[in-house]
């Protein structure tokens, strides 16, 4: 069971496991795992911290192990197999609706999408490329501009993915999106989001400030599509999300040169016009409320 919880860990560090939902529900199933070998509170517990400390800035994370946990903690007085059947059905209503949840941000989010827009995607967002394929298949004429998300290049994903599905999309570099808005007449901006805070501020690939700076200075709009999952509950409490900072050598390597790279960046409320969940449209000022209302089991914890 360690061994298992372990590696997925490690995936996730890796980044072979990536994306919020992905790295949210990988550690679900893991969790699941040690539940179905045998695995009680302690055990979940451990394996529950191990998983969290594997990616910090993903909210996603934390949020999806701890509502496991949670979960779990309600079935402890069941004795025997009953807290291994029960806890097991639990997790696995829990992991449904995290993946209904991505098609109902599909279809609200395709429905502010108009016939003939050209859209800019940052990364590589579920989400985002779900609302995209879904606006597409409703006969909606866009086109994509994605960027390549340096330094892995994320965005060459989501070229990709969009290009299989039949969508025209154009990739550029990332330095390019203040003449990608102008120069390709972009109507939109959809990305996606690692985290959300209660101030409606939103945690993402490092880049989508400055897009969002853009796009503002070109009166585009500008959305974040993401699920409640990444909603920070800690962020009522004032917690600060931790900026994670990978691996210089993912940039370069030059002798007696500093080099910093970050992975994510905090775009104020301020710049976002709305925030898609499968709870519906909403402002970015409605996190708060949002946050009060799905995480209330989580502030009640001592």
């Amino acid at each position: 069971m360690a061994d298992n919880v372990d590696l997925v860990a490690k995936k996730i560090e890796s980044m072979k496991v990536r994306g919020a939902r992905d790295i949210a529900i990988a550690a679900v199933e893991a969790l699941r795992g040690v539940v179905e070998g045998g695995g009680r509170m302690p055990e979940l517990t451990a394996a529950g911290e191990r998983l969290k400390a594997s990616r910090p800035s993903a909210i996603s994370l934390p949020n999806a192990v701890d509502y496991t946990l949670y979960l779990a903690e309600g079935n402890k007085v069941l004795k025997g197999d009953d807290f291994r059947v029960k806890t097991l059905r639990d997790i696995n209503d829990y992991l449904r609706s995290l993946n209904e949840s991505i098609k109902k941000i599909a279809d609200i989010g395709a429905g502010i999408i108009k016939d003939g827009d050209v859209i800019l995607t940052h990364c590589n967002s579920d989400t985002a490329i779900s609302i995209l394929k879904k606006a597409w298949d409703e006969g909606k004429k866009i086109r994509v501009v994605c960027t390549e998300a340096r330094p892995r290049h994320q965005g060459y994903l989501t070229a990709r993915q969009l290009a299989d599905h039949g969508i025209p999309t154009t990739l550029v570099i990332d330095s390019a999106v203040h003449w990608a808005i102008k120069a390709l007449s972009v109507d939109k901006v959809i990305v996606g989001a690692d985290t959300i805070c209660a101030n409606g501020d939103v945690v993402n690939k490092v880049g989508t400030a400055g897009i969002a700076l853009c796009a503002h200075e070109s009166d585009v709009d500008f959305f974040v599509a993401a699920e409640s999952l990444k909603f920070s509950p800690q962020s009522l409490m004032g917690k600060m999300v931790k900026i994670e900072e990978r691996d210089t050598k993912e940039v370069t390597e030059l002798p007696g040169v500093a080099v910093r790279n970050p992975g994510f960046d905090v775009t104020e409320s301020q710049y976002i016009d709305a925030i898609i969940t499968e709870e519906g449209l909403m402002p970015p000022q409605a996190a708060y409320h949002l946050l009060k209302e799905k995480y209330g089991w989580e502030l009640k914890k001592p």
